[in-house]
């Protein structure tokens, strides 16, 4: 029998929401160098409903953990931690394995080089629903596409946490951000989260309102994580010399190749993973310092779409497939 047990959130087989379960666990000492962290709220992402369904890159070995952020309490330092003292309210930034280092459970033991000491004012739901999105867009908007003021850039699947993050980077940096969703139900809101453009393609023809919106001059950059078809009018608006990120593929429908606009513009299609930033010190100590000052000035504010309590996780990987969300879908503990 365990003196110390926790929850934890596992799977053994791939699928639907209904594969989560709940087990009972002891709670992690914390390793050498590692920070023991008492878990308020997670963030959850598309990565972990990928995962969970078994087309994410990363295929664990099952049963499996799962989740990449959490924020929450110092519990307890492993030996060789400096910098941190039991009470410290932190977040922590993705790890590049969930099966490794998964954070669904009410404890969780993290390397101290991912663990952040945020803003104050930040609440727990917002310090869970940071880093995965604003690491993401700003590695792909500044640091690989150099994104530059009066830069004109797409962001498609703006509604989603990592979309609203980039067009709040886009306005930190100068440049013009233009929001590209399905439906029209969400233009308002977009553009009150600071959208300079909000193009609806269910009722609009994607090429021409890019061709209308850029001009000419055409747009140097394009942020993407959808793929498919949208690949062909995307890059018919792009400027000469211009890169498109992707760093998904939500469509499921083949991707054409542009070729003519590929060779006609000397255009660069670059894929992205959040690990080219997380991965590499160096990189990851600029990001931090970015998104730190930017939640610190209120410049970055994280979205929160909807809150579950963690005993409704099902519930939440059920609202996170339904696309319905605007922002992040965090789980408090």
């Amino acid at each position: 029998m365990m003196d110390k047990a926790m929850l934890t959130v596992r799977f053994d087989r791939h699928g639907g929401p209904e594969v989560l379960r709940f087990e009972t666990a002891e709670i992690p000492a914390p390793r050498p160098g590692a920070v023991r962290i008492r878990v308020k709220a997670l963030g959850l992402n598309r990565a972990e409903a990928l995962m969970r369904s078994g087309a994410y890159i990363e295929t664990p070995s099952l049963p499996s953990g799962l989740g990449l952020e959490a924020a929450g309490i110092v519990d307890a330092l492993g030996d060789g931690v400096v910098g941190f003292e039991p009470g410290d309210a932190v977040s922590v930034i993705p790890a590049i394995s969930m099966a490794a280092s998964p954070t669904y459970a009410e404890y969780i033991s993290v390397p101290a080089n991912r663990v952040v000491k945020h803003p104050a004012d930040l609440t727990w739901n917002q310090a869970a629903a940071a880093w995965m999105q604003y690491l993401t867009a700003f590695g792909a908007l500044v640091e690989t596409a150099r994104l530059r003021r009066d830069d004109k850039v797409v962001i498609t699947a703006a509604s989603s946490s990592v979309g609203l993050a980039a067009i709040e980077i886009a306005n930190i940096v100068g440049a013009m951000p233009i929001a590209v969703t399905r439906g029209s139900a969400k233009r308002q809101a977009l553009l009150d989260a600071g959208a300079a453009h909000v193009i609806a393609t269910e009722t609009e023809d994607l090429g021409l309102r890019l061709r209308q919106i850029a001009g000419p001059a055409g747009v140097r950059v394009v942020f993407d994580p959808i793929g498919g078809p949208i690949f062909e009018p995307l890059t018919d608006a792009m400027a000469r010399g211009g890169m498109l990120i992707e760093y998904g593929g939500l469509s499921g429908l083949p991707t054409p190749f542009p070729l003519p606009s590929v060779l006609g513009k000397s255009l660069t299609l670059r894929g992205y993973l959040v690990h080219e930033i997380t991965g590499v010190p160096e990189r990851l100590e600029t990001a931090k310092q970015f998104i730190l000052d930017g939640l610190a000035s209120g410049k970055l504010q994280p979205t929160i779409s909807k809150c579950f309590p963690f005993d409704r996780i099902v519930d939440a990987h059920r609202y996170l497939e339904s696309g319905a969300q605007f922002g992040k879908i965090v789980v408090t503990m």
